[in-house]
């Protein structure tokens, strides 16, 4: 066994040589007698740990490195589940080699297998990268470790492979450690399923009760006085993403907000009685607001002002928003066309739109010398 440090004095060489567990020491490794390996390994299985059984076997922790204990019966494991008691009692280094056949004996068997299995590595490989890019892609972001663990899992689970999750945790950048404790938490996690589907169907119950317009907070509070059942609101916003339930939340109208916040819109006496030809240029300026739908579903506003008498259209204006500066663009256009020459009794009839009973609208007209209608 290598030393932690950077090799043993001769007095430490000594001190191990007296041990009966070792067969030779060397100035940086330390080699046990066959009859030791077998010993040791054989009280770990049965409960003992490496660390207890150096320690009755006469060895100082301090001088032989605290991880020795540890490493060695991991070796010693690992021969012994390949090849048994004769895999620790015989030596297996050097000219005096017994148990595995080297690389020259190895059967054609042995060597399909071998490919065998670096081919089934690399598929699995390979298909666990596709598939954390696929989901990384998908969702715009970084998979949280929960979601690499599983891909793994499904990976280890479908090509049936064998000591390689350190390999695969490598390439899913997640530890070793965290992977084996979302392993045994496999339970734990199907119990919660189980206690999230439960809680989705009363969530559900309550959210299509009201059309799918309400959130969190209202469930929790229904859940309570209807249920009896206390919730908390994070914990049924979670299921709510979890299970797709978005909420259907109505937006609010801003001239309307407006409106009713002035109370001072009002209609206008009607002054023509649909007469909008009354033989006269310029005495009737009808004026509106057409919608125009184009490209993929996209609108366009255009305001326009028309004489009654002749049809010609007088001004215009194009917008892409409904905001109240389309008619007030509108307005200028049209007196900067008029260039001061009003008719003295000039009706303005529009609709009873927002844009024509604002205020600020009404006042453009009046300053402007027409009659709105």
């Amino acid at each position: 066994m290598r030393k932690t440090r950077t090799g043993f004095t001769e007095t430490e060489i000594r001190l191990l040589e007296s041990n009966p567990n070792v067969s030779r020491v060397s100035g940086r490794n330390i080699s046990y007698v066959p009859a030791f390996k077998l010993a040791a390994v054989q009280a770990n299985q049965a409960g003992e740990p490496p660390m207890e059984i150096f320690l009755k076997a006469g060895f100082s922790i301090e001088l032989i490195g605290q991880r020795t204990p540890t490493e060695s019966l991991y070796r010693w494991r690992e021969t012994y589940a390949k090849y048994g008691e004769a895999g620790l009692l015989e030596e297996r280094r050097g000219i005096g080699s017994t148990g595995r056949r080297s690389k020259t004996e190895s059967s054609v068997e042995e060597k399909l297998k071998q490919a065998e299995a670096r081919i089934k590595l690399l598929e699995a490989e390979n298909e666990l990268l596709k598939k954390l890019e696929a989901l990384e892609r998908r969702n715009s972001k970084e998979l949280p470790p929960s979601e690499r663990f599983q891909l793994i899992n499904q990976t280890i689970r479908k090509h049936d492979l064998r000591r390689v999750t350190r390999y695969l945790c490598q390439i899913a950048e997640v530890s070793t450690s965290g992977y084996y404790r979302w392993c045994s938490a496999e339970e734990a996690r199907q119990l919660r399923e189980t206690a999230d589907q439960s809680d989705f169907q009363l969530i559900k119950e309550h959210f299509e009760s009201l059309n799918g317009k309400v959130g969190a907070l209202v469930i929790k509070m229904r859940l309570e006085k209807l249920n009896g059942i206390v919730m908390n609101h994070k914990k049924i916003r979670r299921i709510m993403r979890k299970f797709g339930l978005v909420a259907t939340i109505r937006q609010a109208n801003p001239y309307r907000k407006m409106a009713k916040a002035t109370q001072e819109h009002r209609t206008c006496p009607n002054l023509q009685e649909r007469q909008f030809d009354q033989g006269e240029p310029e005495k009737v300026l009808l004026t509106d607001i057409t919608y125009i739908r184009y490209g993929s579903g996209q609108w366009a506003y255009l305001s326009c002002v028309k004489d009654g008498a002749t049809k010609q259209i007088l001004a215009h204006y194009l917008s892409s928003t409904l905001e109240l500066s389309l008619v007030e663009q509108t307005m200028t256009r049209l007196l900067k066309r008029l260039d001061g020459n009003i008719h003295q009794d000039t009706i303005f009839p529009s609709d009873q739109g927002m844009h024509y009973t604002h205020p600020k609208t009404r006042l453009l007209i009046a300053e402007a010398g027409f009659k709105q209608s």
